[in-house]
């Protein structure tokens, strides 16, 4: 499907997502009352989403090998339309009109430095 560059690219976005899919879990803890500090940070959920982290970091990596540094503008923020998606959807959050806005405008520059 990927050939060239283009897989490289789909490894770092797929990196930046991953990343997000953490962040999202990292919330979920967060919002959540534990016993001790112990526990709030030694539990199967935070433990998980730091090894994602360590998986996403590997991953950037590799694909900065082939990827151009310059690509990082436009995959990089990404994370930023991401982690919201993703909070909707597990978190059940609301996105508000002003990070829809903001959204719009992450998007838009995205468009308009990939041209």
């Amino acid at each position: 499907m990927f050939e060239g560059l283009g897989r490289y690219i789909a490894v770092w976005i797929v990196s930046v997502f991953i990343s997000s899919i953490a962040q999202v879990m990292l919330k979920m803890e967060a919002n959540r009352e534990h016993a001790s500090k112990l526990k709030e940070y030694m539990n199967p959920m935070v433990v998980s989403a730091y090894f994602i982290f360590f998986l996403s970091t590997f991953l950037t990596m590799y694909a900065l090998k082939y990827v151009p540094l310059t690509y990082s503008p436009i995959i990089e923020p990404m994370s930023y339309i991401f982690v919201p998606v993703i909070g909707v959807l597990l978190l059940k959050e609301k996105i508000s009109r002003r990070r829809l806005i903001g959204m719009g405008i992450m998007i838009a520059g995205i468009v308009i430095f990939s041209m």
